[in-house]
C-alpha cells in the first residue's frame, strides 16, 4: 500500500469513523464536542512560528510534560501547541498546561486537512511522541520543510511485523523523519530496517526515567490516609486497568480479604467511560465500594475505593503499600511502570508488557518489579510485599536505583530538537 491508496481508503472510511465517534459518545460524552477540529474546522486563533507536540492521549501527554516544560524555558519567544485525539488526553493537557500552552485535536490523517492545519499552525518543528505516525501529517510537513521528530520513539517487534507489511507506505514516512529519538538500540535497528534514514535514528533513552516527583504528593498523601484512620492499613492499588482485569484484582484482592480482612484496593480503570460499569462489577460481587469522584472516605467496612477522577494517578499510587499496573494481564502491552517506582512503590505486572520490554526488564532484573499470571499469584505476592518489610524496601531501593542509573535522556532529547531548531 502506497500513501495515495492508504488516503483513499482513509476517505472511503470516513463514515465508520464518524459512525465510531457517536459510538464511543455514547459512553463518553466529550467525544461530540470539538468535532470540527477533527476536519481541521474551527480552529483555534493560533499564534503561528513555534512548536507543535502531538501527544496521542494521557499516556503520552503526561510523558511529554516534562519536555514540553523544558522547551517552553529553553524557547520561551516560541508558543507551543499541543495536540492529542482523545477527550482524556485534551483534559490531561488543559490540567497539566492550562493556557499556557495552545491545544487542539489532531485532524484526521487526510491531505487537505493535515494542510490547513498546518498553513494555521506554521511550526518550526513538529515533536511527535512515542509511535504516533501519520503518513499525510509527516508528508504535509516535509513539502513545507518542517522538520518532524519522532520523541521517546518505541517500536516492539510486534509493531515492526506491522509495519513491514506496509512498506512501500510506511519505508517513505520515516525517510521523511528528521530526527528519530529512540529509547533503546533494538528499536532504533527496528527503524533503521523499516526505511528510517542512518543519520536520522538517535538512541536517547526513554524520557519517561527523567520522571520527578513533587515532594508535596507524599506528604499529601500521608495526610489523606490520617484523615481516613487508615496509617497502618494494608492498601494495594490496581492503576490504569482494562476490560478483563478488573475480574482478576477483585478475586485477588477477595484471597487477600480472607487473610487480612481490614486491606483495602484502590482500583483505578484505564478509561473514564468504564468508571461506571466497574462500579456496578464491585457492587455485584459483593464489594463495599466508594467512589474518589464524591470524596467518599473509605470506613472500617470499606473494601474497594473506586479512582474515578482523571489526573490523580500519582497521587493514588502515593496513597498505596504496592502498586499493580494493568493492561498487563491482557494482551495491550502493559503501562508505565516507572511511575509507583519512582513513588518507592513495590511493582506487581502481569506478563504481557511489550509496549515497556526494556523498562520492565531493568525494573525485573534489579529487583524493583514481580510479574503474576492470575489472581492467586497476585494476591500471593502483594501479601509477600505487606509481610515482608526487607523485601518492600529492598524493591523499593532497587527501583530508585533503576530511575537514576537511566536519567538523562531528556537533556539527550532537547539537545536533538535544539539542533533542528537552530537550522
Amino acid at each position: 500500500m502506497n500513501r495515495a491508496l492508504y488516503t483513499l481508503l482513509f476517505h472511503l472510511a470516513l463514515p465508520l469513523i464518524v459512525a465510531r465517534l457517536f459510538w464511543r459518545a455514547r459512553r463518553a460524552p466529550a467525544y461530540r464536542s470539538r468535532i470540527g477540529e477533527r476536519f481541521a474546522v474551527g480552529l483555534p486563533e493560533f499564534q503561528p512560528g513555534g512548536i507543535w507536540v502531538h501527544a496521542v492521549s494521557v499516556g503520552e501527554s503526561i510523558a511529554a510534560a516534562p519536555m514540553i516544560r523544558a522547551l517552553k524555558e529553553r524557547y520561551p519567544q516560541l508558543p507551543i501547541t499541543v495536540t492529542c485525539m482523545t477527550p482524556t488526553g485534551s483534559e490531561r493537557i488543559k490540567a497539566l498546561f492550562g493556557d499556557t500552552v495552545q491545544h487542539c485535536y489532531l485532524p484526521y490523517d487526510l491531505p487537505w486537512a493535515a494542510s490547513r492545519f498546518l498553513e494555521c499552525l506554521r511550526p518550526k518543528l513538529a515533536v511527535v511522541m512515542e509511535t504516533e505516525l501519520w503518513p499525510n501529517h509527516i508528508h504535509q510537513c516535509a513539502r513545507r520543510g518542517i522538520p518532524v521528530t519522532l520523541a521517546n520513539a518505541r517500536l516492539s517487534e510486534r509493531s515492526a511485523r506491522g509495519y513491514a507489511r506496509f512498506a512501500r507506505l510506511t519505508a517513505p514516512m520515516l525517510a521523511e523523519l528528521s530526527l528519530i529519538a529512540a529509547q533503546t538500540e533494538a528499536e532504533a535497528v527496528r527503524f533503521r530496517q523499516l526505511g528510517a534514514r542512518e543519520t536520522s535514528v538517535q538512541v536517547t533513552g526513554s524520557i519517561k526515567f527523567d520522571l520527578s516527583i513533587d515532594p508535596v504528593l507524599p506528604e499529601r498523601a500521608s495526610q489523606l490516609r490520617q484523615q481516613w484512620s487508615a496509617v497502618s492499613r494494608p492498601i494495594w492499588i490496581g492503576a490504569s486497568t482494562h476490560t478483563g482485569e478488573d475480574e482478576i484484582l477483585l478475586a485477588a484482592h477477595r484471597l487477600i480479604l480472607a487473610e487480612q480482612p481490614d486491606a483495602l484496593l484502590i482500583l483505578v480503570p484505564r478509561h473514564p467511560e468504564r468508571f461506571g460499569s466497574v462500579y456496578e462489577l464491585c457492587g455485584k460481587q459483593g464489594f463495599a465500594t466508594v467512589r474518589r469522584s464524591l470524596a467518599e472516605p473509605p470506613q472500617a467496612g470499606t473494601q474497594v475505593v473506586l479512582g474515578d477522577t482523571m489526573g490523580e494517578l500519582l497521587f493514588l499510587f502515593a496513597l498505596a503499600d504496592v502498586a499493580f499496573v494493568g493492561g498487563s494481564l491482557v494482551p495491550t502491552g502493559g503501562h508505565n511502570l516507572l511511575e509507583p517506582a519512582a513513588l518507592g512503590k513495590p511493582v506487581v505486572t502481569g506478563p504481557h508488557l511489550f509496549n515497556f520490554l526494556d523498562i520492565a526488564a531493568q525494573l525485573r532484573d534489579a529487583g524493583a518489579l514481580v510479574e503474576v499470571s492470575n489472581a492467586p499469584e497476585l494476591a500471593l505476592e502483594i501479601a509477600a510485599f505487606w509481610s515482608d518489610a526487607e523485601r518492600a524496601e529492598r524493591a523499593r531501593t532497587a527501583g530508585f536505583a533503576v530511575l537514576r542509573n537511566n536519567q538523562g535522556a531528556l537533556e539527550r532529547l532537547l539537545a536533538g530538537l535544539g539542533r533542528l531548531l537552530d537550522r
